[in-house]
C-alpha cells in the first residue's frame, strides 16, 4: 500500500511538470507570432515606421535559432532542471522588459533576451519530461 501512495505522488507530479511544459511551449509559441497584431500600436508608441519593428521579431528568431543548440549543453552542464527553472524566470523577466520598453534598442534587446530564455525552455523541458516518463516496454 505504502508503494501506491508514492506511485500516486509521482504521477500527480510528473502530470503536473507535463503541465508545466506545456503551458510553457504555449507561451513561447505564443510570443514567437503575437507580436505581428501589435506592431502597428507599438510603431506608434515607439515614433517609427511599423515595418521598422520587424528587427525585433527577427531578433527574437535569431535568440531562438542560436539558443536552441546551447540548451543541450547547458542542460547537461547545470541539470535540466536548473536550466529549466532560469529559462522561465529569464523568459518571464524579458517579458516583462519588453513591455517596459520605451525604445527599439530596448525592445529589441529584450526580444533577444526572451527568445534565449524561450530557446531552453521548450528543448529543455522536454528532455525533463523524457527524464521522469517511467520507460514501459
Amino acid at each position: 500500500m505504502k508503494y501506491m501512495a508514492c506511485n500516486g505522488v509521482k504521477a500527480r507530479s510528473n502530470y503536473a511538470l507535463a503541465l508545466l511544459v506545456a503551458v510553457t511551449f504555449f507561451m513561447e509559441n505564443l510570443d514567437a507570432t503575437v507580436i505581428t497584431t501589435a506592431i502597428p500600436q507599438m510603431a506608434k508608441d515607439f515614433l517609427i515606421s511599423p515595418v521598422v519593428l520587424n528587427v525585433g521579431i527577427s531578433a527574437y528568431l535569431l535568440a531562438v535559432a542560436v539558443g536552441i543548440p546551447l540548451s543541450g549543453w547547458l542542460a547537461e552542464r547545470y541539470g535540466a532542471r536548473n536550466i529549466f527553472a532560469s529559462a522561465i524566470l529569464l523568459f518571464t523577466v524579458a517579458s516583462v522588459l519588453c513591455g517596459m520598453s520605451d525604445s527599439l534598442t530596448q525592445f529589441t534587446l529584450s526580444r533577444i533576451l526572451q527568445g534565449f530564455g524561450g530557446a531552453l525552455m521548450v528543448p529543455v523541458g522536454r528532455m525533463v519530461i523524457l527524464r521522469v516518463t517511467e520507460k514501459r516496454t
